[in-house]
């Protein structure tokens, strides 16, 4: 059944034919303003096609903590933080000073915004943030009645059209991979030093295979199984993966005698069978059932928030059992989102097939719809003739750090073990704890990133970092993260 149902979603390998290497750019270093004391930033001009290195430019946005123990300085430590979408200078801003104190000073931490993306020439589908909201607002979250189906593949699809521009083209990872190439050569780098979380992984695994020999040290956590999300076929861990953490987040709450327990699994499920049939009215705003799904998906993002999330679907199960209880500045998270993935996965093209595989989610659990059904967006959008779909397995020039979750809702630690098989020069450490990203949330996790990236030291094989106390009885002790991205539409980040 899994092979009819994913056929349509498989994809050809793609193997990219050499380019041209385009010349290295300048970067002209300025202070990024006295909001952000310490980081400096900084445009460069890349190809827009790297096939034509000297035809039409785009132009890639950076920012940068410089070493402060210059006398031992390594080179540049260059960050991406995942989504696809999410900003690298947004995410070095916040975490910049903990890994410059993390790696003794020695490197200068380097964030990008990769090309589409917040301040490098982003894709922008709509013409203002109202625009977005009114689109989003037009239907629900995902379709989780049969007669929402039809509208809401219809309305995603006509998106191709809508973010129909240059840059919208050339957004694959494999652009991003060459563009960071690129600023490997312009910031004065032999090989590459790269952290990356969540999307990040899939760009730094890209980067592996395609540069296996300009690698100095290459960490990646929170990690996506290249041969899944290549080929489209993601959804076989997001139809479980979020389950899975929740079933933690049952066991645990019972365990802790939580505000949605004692017997939460059981209650949860008489949420959803109550939602599906009339939304619930709670302190003024209207809870539909995808939007209870949603707020329960973020509890595979944030253990630390477990708490709050147990409050709330506290008092959503008492309202349904009918106990009482400015301008805005535009965010192309969402459309740069949709414009990678797009670029770089071959979707189905009609509603039938859309309708089957959504089958097989829902079939895998309650959020399989959800993750699925944001990606018709990509049902009529063109495919990048230079995106990279494999091989996965290149042997790389240094060891690759490969750093997992036992429980993780949107990078399943399944991930995590298939690109430790797939590279062969590569050493898995494993979080035994819940969340998305171990640097994060595990102390254990980060020592070891920062001693791999600083001199290249690898955790015996077989490491595990062991999880934090349940979040319910200790919250304080989760590291957390409070610069952690909610979703700005139906697709959330990786």
């Amino acid at each position: 059944m899994r092979l009819i149902v994913l056929g349509a979603v498989v994809a050809l390998v793609v193997v990219p034919a050499p380019v041209a290497q385009a010349e290295v750019p300048p970067i002209e270093w300025t202070a990024c303003g006295p909001e952000h004391p310490g980081f400096e930033c900084a445009t460069v001009t890349v190809p827009l096609d790297h096939d034509h290195p000297r035809g039409a430019a785009t132009t890639v946005a950076l920012t940068r903590k410089p070493a402060t123990d210059k006398a031992r300085r390594i080179g540049s430590l260059l960050f991406n933080p995942g989504g696809p979408g999410a900003s690298g200078i947004e995410y070095t801003w916040a975490w910049g000073a903990k890994m410059s104190a993390g790696t003794e000073g020695r490197f200068d931490i380097v964030g990008f915004d990769p090309r589409g993306i917040g301040r490098s020439n982003p894709l922008r589908c709509f013409a203002n943030e109202q625009e977005r909201a009114e689109f989003l607002a037009a239907g629900p979250i995902f379709p989780y009645a049969p007669q929402q189906e039809r509208p809401f593949f219809d309305r995603y699809r006509s998106l191709a059209s809508r973010c129909d521009q240059p840059i919208a083209r050339h957004m694959s990872t494999a652009d991003v991979a060459r563009d960071m190439d690129l600023l490997r050569r312009a910031l004065g780098d032999r090989k590459i030093t790269y952290f990356g979380t969540s999307y990040g992984s899939y760009l730094g695994t890209t980067y592996a295979n395609m540069f296996p020999g300009n690698i100095r040290a290459l960490a990646i956590d929170g990690v996506l199984n290249p041969e899944l999300w290549s080929s489209g076929r993601q959804i076989e861990s997001d139809r479980v993966a979020a389950r899975e953490v929740l079933d933690e987040f049952f066991r645990l709450c019972d365990e802790a005698a939580c505000a949605f327990g004692p017997d939460s699994k059981r209650r949860w499920e008489a949420l959803l069978a109550s939602v599906r049939v009339k939304p619930i009215q709670l302190g003024g705003e209207v809870w539909t059932y995808d939007r209870v799904i949603e707020r329960a998906l973020f509890a595979g993002y944030a253990s630390e928030a477990w708490t709050d999330i147990a409050a709330t679907l506290d008092q959503l199960s008492d309202a349904s059992a009918g106990v009482s209880a400015a301008a805005a500045v535009y965010d192309n998270f969402f459309d740069a989102n949709l414009g990678n993935m797009c670029a770089d996965i071959e979707f189905p093209r009609t509603f039938g097939a859309y309708r089957a595989v959504s089958r097989y989610a829902a079939a895998g659990s309650e959020f399989g719809p959800y993750w699925w059904w944001s990606t018709s967006a990509c049902a009529d959008w063109p495919v990048n003739s230079d995106r990279y779909t494999g091989p996965w397995r290149a042997a790389t020039s240094a060891p690759v750090l490969v750093v997992g979750n036992h429980f993780d809702g949107s990078t399943d630690f399944r991930g995590a073990q298939a690109v430790a098989r797939q590279l062969p020069n590569s050493r898995l450490l494993a979080y035994a704890g819940w969340g998305h990203i171990a640097y994060r949330r595990s102390q254990c996790a980060i020592d070891h990133i920062h001693a791999y990236l600083l001199n290249g030291t690898l955790p015996a094989p077989g490491t595990v970092c062991p999880a934090n106390p349940n979040p319910f009885l200790d919250p304080a002790h989760q590291l957390g993260d409070q610069d952690f991205r909610r979703s700005t539409g139906p697709v959330a980040g990786r």
